[in-house]
């Protein structure tokens, strides 16, 4: 996590009204110079002041398409803000209000322990591993996964990278979600029994060497500790409690509950899904409690509610807070800027790499990640 200088006392205790007009003088102020991206799990205060909103599929293809802008405000988390500093041009600005606005998953891989494991399964096989890293991860960890032949992924284009990737060599080292990566390729017909999970707190990742040869899938120990709070007995309860309700998933939820679930799917999937839906229909959502509150709030024609009975909340991702945005830009506009990502010149090219590929898988379509109940 970076350090976070202190915001000003002032903005804290501005009124909330104030700080709504003062952020949206600041955005007719700086015009076209400036585009404000907004990650779907933001709190309703700051997404409302966005000029884009998605996933991170979506937005880091927006952040590539933005040539007239000046400035990029990322009101999301470090590693989406490094790459839209990595595919916009070099001229581009982009900022996150809140440094410590971090990732916990993408805190679990650390570059030094990617290197070890790659040492270690690549002295126990020869075959060829392809790593594939989650958009949810750190530019140094794209990088490496690009100057190795690899690329990125996101929950979207998950199964479409994991085919380019078994097009390109014969094992995948997926990380640092092992749910997401065990999940899409089960979806994909690989079973269980190809997969084994790569854990850097142990030697050696806690595998054999026979265990390395045998697998086709190199799971990462991370998760995501919003989506680890779904369970399987949720979903059983719900199941017991309203049969008549559809419960659809992120899969980033475990296996377990992915089995549970009538449907699995990217952010950008349970949006459109919902927005499909037939009037009356009754669904649960197994995703971050900001999401899920906007579309029950957007959908009043159906009934749309949290699978979980607590709070699911990006805690790191509600760092970003109005006043934060508000700093941020009057910064910008004084030509005295604050918390500036910029990623480094040799980091940036390998990631380049690992993210030019993922944007060359992308379906035009969100598909299911599911092996469930339906």
């Amino acid at each position: 996590m970076l350090f976070q200088p202190p915001i000003p006392a002032s903005y804290m205790q501005m009124d909330p009204a104030d700080i709504v007009a003062r952020i949206e003088q600041r955005r007719r102020e700086l015009g076209k110079r400036l585009v404000i991206l907004g990650h779907h799990y933001q709190q309703d205060e700051v997404i409302r002041h966005a000029d884009f909103t998605g996933d991170s599929l979506k937005l880091s293809q927006i952040a590539a398409d933005q040539n007239g802008a000046e400035f990029v405000v990322f009101c999301g988390v470090h590693f989406m803000a490094e790459s839209a500093d990595i595919l916009t041009e070099d001229s581009v600005k982009v900022f996150l209000p809140d440094l410590s606005a971090g990732c916990s998953m993408a805190d679990m891989a650390a570059y030094d322990q990617v290197e070890e494991a790659w040492e270690f399964l690549s002295a126990n096989t020869t075959e060829r591993i392809i790593p594939i890293t989650y958009v949810n991860s750190a530019a140094n960890i794209k990088a490496f996964c690009g100057l190795h032949g690899g690329a990125c992924c996101t929950s979207s284009n998950a199964p479409k990278v994991l085919a380019w990737a078994l097009s390109q060599g014969d094992k995948v080292l997926f990380l640092p979600d092992q749910h997401l990566g065990r999940n899409t390729a089960y979806a994909m017909g690989h079973p269980l029994e190809s997969m084994v999970v790569y854990d850097p707190a142990e030697l050696d990742g806690g595998l054999r060497a026979d265990q390395v040869r045998d697998a086709q899938f190199i799971l990462w120990k991370g998760h995501c500790s919003v989506h680890q709070l779904f369970t399987a007995g949720q979903c059983e309860a719900l199941r017991a409690n309203e049969p008549d309700r559809t419960i659809i998933v992120h899969p980033e939820c475990s296996w377990e509950v992915v089995q549970k679930a009538d449907l699995a799917g990217s952010t950008e999937f349970i949006i459109k899904t919902i927005e499909e839906a037939a009037p009356g229909s009754k669904w649960a959502v197994g995703t971050e409690v900001h999401l899920v509150n906007r579309l029950a709030k957007t959908h009043i024609d159906k009934d749309v509610r949290s699978l979980a009975t607590i709070q699911c909340l990006c805690t790191t991702m509600y760092r970003i807070s109005p006043q934060h945005l508000l700093w941020c830009l009057d910064g910008i506009a004084s030509g005295h800027p604050v918390n500036q990502i910029s990623v480094k010149p040799q980091v940036r090219e390998g990631a380049l790499l690992a993210l030019s590929r993922m944007l060359e898988n992308v379906s035009s379509t969100p598909v299911a990640v599911s092996g469930g109940a339906v």
